[in-house]
């Protein structure tokens, strides 16, 4: 049987010259991320604003949207989300309640949950229902956050450990492109951002990182192979060595993704839908950042690059 490839293994795609491009754009694109999340800022969930998360299923053919957000708000409990979720699977639509954060603590949150549980009577029937309070939802943000800098630490002692400082630099900045890119990725496509998005920026970051490694080790492996070739044509060779399986293996990953995103359910839709983002810029990164960044960094400071010496590139590693 013929092997199934999306690109051949033996390419010699000129990539390096790029980083005069892509170089400006991913960090404008990065700092643009950034800004909006701290200035618009994501639909953050109860796991960090605190409040009450309600979904319930109608059981009667006039409850929808409009009705529940009219009777909820005549309750007078702050701030109220209400929307309509639907699964695909069993063909069901139900309603989702957001209710703030109520003062008085645990209690107040309590008693918020069992007047609208009166409010709906019968008419509904309750499926799902989380209530996270203010200490408890401050601890989750300080816990989330420290979990994804002691992440990128642990990277940066990993990396730099296993090859040179030029790698786990370059690893750490490729990894930290797709972590920004992705917080603007929740601003920009509206989806809500809980515990589940920490998760899915974490299982990110070790998607990328395992991307990067496999590039760097090729990049290892042919600097002691060709101790004369320049490095940005050596880092081409290494970049196209790889693609192939670059290519495989993000794409069955975007396959089994797509099914959850359609399947699974909405409760962990928006963990799959940053999920996929990050499949794809973490692929961009690995191959458009981290490399092209060990030229920056001169990791062989004493030979030409390609676009000086572009004999050598078409040399294919001749030494």
């Amino acid at each position: 049987m013929r092997k199934l490839r999306l690109i051949p293994d033996d390419t010699h795609i000129r990539l390096m010259w790029l980083r005069r491009f892509n170089f400006p754009v991913s960090v404008l694109l990065s700092a643009v991320s950034v800004a909006l999340f701290i200035v618009i800022g994501p639909d953050y969930g109860i796991d960090f604003r605190g409040g009450s998360l309600i979904e319930m299923k109608p059981l009667q053919q006039t409850v929808d949207v409009g009705s529940v957000r009219s009777t909820l708000g005549a309750l007078d409990l702050g701030d109220i989300q209400v929307q309509e979720v639907s699964d695909l699977i069993d063909d069901t639509h139900n309603i989702l309640v957001r209710i703030e954060q109520q003062a008085g603590g645990d209690e107040a949150e309590q008693r918020a949950l069992t007047r609208v549980r009166e409010a709906m009577g019968d008419t509904v029937e309750f499926e799902r229902v989380e209530i996270v309070g203010p200490r408890v939802s401050g601890e989750l943000a300080y816990n989330g956050t420290l979990a994804l800098l002691v992440t990128l630490f642990a990277i940066l002692v990993y990396v730099w450990f296993r090859f040179e400082w030029q790698f786990a630099v370059g690893a750490i900045v490729a990894t930290a492109h797709d972590v920004m890119m992705t917080l603007g990725f929740f601003v920009v496509a509206g989806l809500e951002f809980n515990l589940a998005s920490i998760a899915a920026i974490l299982t990110i970051v070790g998607y990328s990182l395992n991307d990067t490694v496999v590039v760097y080790d090729r990049v290892r492996e042919n600097l002691r192979k060709f101790k004369k070739m320049p490095i940005a044509a050596l880092l081409d060779q290494s970049v196209n060595d790889t693609l192939a399986r670059t290519t495989m293996t993000s794409l069955t990953t975007l396959l089994a993704l797509l099914a959850l995103y359609i399947f699974g359910g909405t409760v962990i839709r928006s963990f799959i839908a940053a999920m996929m983002f990050g499949v794809v810029i973490g692929t961009y990164s690995s191959i458009y950042i981290a490399a092209p960044l060990l030229i920056f960094f001169r990791l062989r400071p004493g030979a030409a690059t390609a676009d000086e010496a572009p004999e050598a590139a078409e040399a294919g590693g001749k030494v």
